[in-house]
């Protein structure tokens, strides 16, 4: 396959996969991309060649330790008491 879109290419009609699906299936496994619809162009290709070319996403726990700034005083307060008045508490005067 020379550049990103081959010169010939088979577009199957949303009729013809759903018809032939195993075989829209078959040959995007062995011939590659298997283009469907003509006026909402949509590709099935195999779930292998997919996942190669998607690039792994961390975590976002993850990301925010690595992209947090260095270098600077950040103050975790360690007093987890509330200051605002809880209604309907125990031993609250109203």
């Amino acid at each position: 396959m020379v550049g990103r879109h081959p010169e010939r290419r088979r577009v199957w009609t949303v009729a013809q996969a759903k018809a032939r699906l195993s075989e829209v299936l078959r040959l995007a496994e062995e011939e590659g991309p298997q283009h469907i619809g003509m006026r909402r162009s949509f590709v099935v290709v195999p779930a292998s060649a997919w996942y190669a070319n998607t690039p792994h996403r961390q975590p976002m726990g993850q990301w925010l330790v690595d992209n947090m700034p260095r270098g600077t005083a950040l103050h975790i307060p360690r007093d987890r008491k509330s200051r605002r008045e809880i209604p309907f508490a125990a031993g609250t005067a109203e």
